[in-house]
């Protein structure tokens, strides 16, 4: 399965191949994957002692090949290869912040593929690489489902050869994480096109509501996924927050950041809604302006 996007800053639409192909085709396209070794796969236990692997300083070893295979540019990493302690050490590697300045507007939370739509009701579910599900479903909170109804939606999904930290895309005061229950599955197009419902409700996930000035309430919503497990945030809440400012980071798969703005209060990038009406995604970079 191939996956096209649009490198926003080169304009080219380029073709992405998830890791570890044949074996994600198992588990989610195969019967006898689904119905035997995802029932495993899926429980946390699973998750959390794949997580501890790449916690071990014998994993580093697995970094050179990691780096070489899907082509990451660690010029642009504050360690050196021969500096991390871990694979996960090196899986949420911080970089130069001159790697990605901040932008003006409303900028990109994380590195990452993004779809855009300028209002969540007109959609009424969310489509992402065949997989749908409600905003109540996915918040699994009514009363915030109601208040964020006409909301701008956007995804950014994190592929694992991009960086994993993740930053507030607005200036504000933030909460506490709320955290949701759910079983791992990936967030690959495999796991998302299979006939498992609600994919994204079953991940790990938790939101933070971001309180600003120009544009009200922002809801931000990072995702788990299978292999990973772990969020880790790093911010301090119910302080002032810059833009820009990191959140907090992902351990070792791909995940997804979810972002619910009020629709009156941003002008999303015309660039991005194209390539979503389209069904194409747009690769952008943390800092990155994607709406103003």
């Amino acid at each position: 399965m191939t996956i096209r996007f649009v490198n926003r800053e080169t304009g080219e639409t380029q073709f992405e191949t998830p890791p570890a192909e044949k074996l994600l085709k198992f588990l989610y396209e195969n019967p006898f994957g689904k119905k035997t070794i995802l029932t495993l796969a899926k429980r946390k236990f699973i998750s959390k002692r794949y997580g501890k692997q790449m916690d071990k300083p014998s994993s580093t070893k697995k970094i050179k090949k990691f780096v070489s295979s899907l082509g990451i540019n660690m010029a642009e990493s504050q360690k050196a290869i021969s500096e991390f302690t871990s694979f996960n050490d090196f899986f949420y590697r911080k970089l130069k912040p001159e790697t990605r300045p901040i932008g003006e507007g409303f900028v990109s939370p994380g590195d990452g593929r993004l779809l855009a739509f300028e209002n969540v009701s007109d959609v009424h579910k969310f489509f992402v690489k065949g997989r749908e599900f409600t905003l109540k479903e996915f918040l699994n909170d009514e009363k915030l489902a109601e208040e964020h109804k006409n909301d701008s939606l956007l995804i950014l999904r994190l592929a694992p050869n991009d960086y994993h930290r993740y930053h507030f895309p607005f200036s504000g005061i933030a909460s506490e994480t709320t955290p949701i229950k759910g079983d791992y599955f990936s967030v690959s197009p495999y796991a998302l096109a299979s006939n498992f419902a609600k994919v994204f409700c079953e991940n790990k996930r938790e939101y933070c509501v971001l309180s600003t000035k120009e544009k009200g309430k922002i809801v931000i919503a990072p995702v788990g996924a299978t292999m990973v497990g772990g969020i880790i945030e790093t911010y301090t809440p119910n302080i002032t927050i810059e833009k820009g400012q990191e959140m907090g980071y992902f351990a070792f798969g791909g995940s997804t950041i979810v972002l619910l703005v009020n629709k009156n209060k941003i002008d999303i990038d015309s660039d991005i809604l194209e390539n979503t009406k389209n069904k194409i995604e747009t690769y952008v970079k943390m800092g990155e302006t994607i709406g103003k």
